[in-house]
């Protein structure tokens, strides 16, 4: 009897060990998020391998709903409201199903976010469906995403397995939510109109010149400084004033602050250049 409780104990043991002993998936998880502006995209997926497999139209069969991965259905987040190939779409998390077809894939975004693969797919639950197109590529082993070519309003998310790239763009609107957010922020301080004004003229056509002409001669009535003072020099000089661009130079440095005597040096030095 005592014989047997020691086994059984053992075995107890043992069992409870390997319980505990973590082991690789073999579509080992995956997360992805970068920063467009001030939107953030967050893709998290599981990493199927080619494996030596055929993958189009086999393994992944052709014009059926896909998890976009293994294990769990992929899931894209965005952070704020985005148009993805030009279709709205608004913030939140979202199951990220694809259609893949020989010549073209439907992109699916749907409302479920947490699933596991797509058997309970809901067509009823997708906020969009959007169409994109393969293009070949290189060969890749393991499945993935991308997000290049990034701007400070849009990023190209790109789809890679094997020898096929899937990309779409993701356009978060930023320079017209930033404007419109400092815009509406609007105080009766020189900052925030500086802000709007520094904005503007560092993302060029995000305003006209009229705006920010506005912004600046609001922030300069409230107070002037050297800060406001040498972004309307930049902007003078812009426009092709250079005489009255030295002018506003020149008392932007002569109301430098010993703070700001880095930033005076760096103004003499500029508009030495004028």
């Amino acid at each position: 009897m005592r014989k047997w409780m020691i086994f059984a104990l053992a075995v107890l043991v043992a069992t409870s060990v390997f319980a505990q002993v973590r082991t690789p998936r073999p579509s080992p998880g995956a997360s992805l998020t970068q920063t467009v502006g001030v939107t953030d995209i967050t893709i998290k997926y599981s990493r199927p391998g080619v494996k030596g497999r055929p993958i189009w139209g086999s393994l992944v069969p052709y014009d059926q709903v896909w998890r976009t991965g293994a294990n769990e259905a992929t899931t894209i987040s965005f952070s704020d409201d985005v148009t993805v190939n030009g279709q709205k779409l608004a913030k939140g998390t979202y199951a990220f199903f694809t259609i893949p077809g020989k010549d073209t894939w439907t992109l699916v975004f749907n409302k479920q976010g947490e699933q596991w693969g797509a058997f309970n797919y809901d067509q009823s639950q997708d906020a969009a469906r959007i169409t994109a197109k393969p293009e070949p590529a290189d060969f890749r082993e393991w499945m993935g995403f991308e997000i290049n070519d990034i701007t400070t309003d849009t990023a190209k998310v790109v789809l890679r397995w094997e020898k096929i790239a899937v990309p779409f763009t993701v356009n978060a609107d930023t320079t017209a939510r930033v404007l419109k957010a400092l815009s509406d922020a609007m105080k009766p301080d020189w900052r925030t109109p500086y802000q709007a004004a520094s904005f503007a003229f560092d993302n060029k056509g995000a305003a006209t010149d009229q705006q920010l002409s506005d912004w600046l001669d609001k922030s300069l009535s409230i107070a002037e400084n050297t800060s406001n003072l040498w972004l309307k020099a930049r902007f003078l000089q812009r426009l092709g004033k250079t005489a009255e661009a030295k002018a506003a130079a020149q008392k932007a440095i002569s109301l430098a602050p010993a703070s700001q005597q880095a930033l005076a040096d760096t103004i003499k030095s500029t508009i030495a250049t004028w």
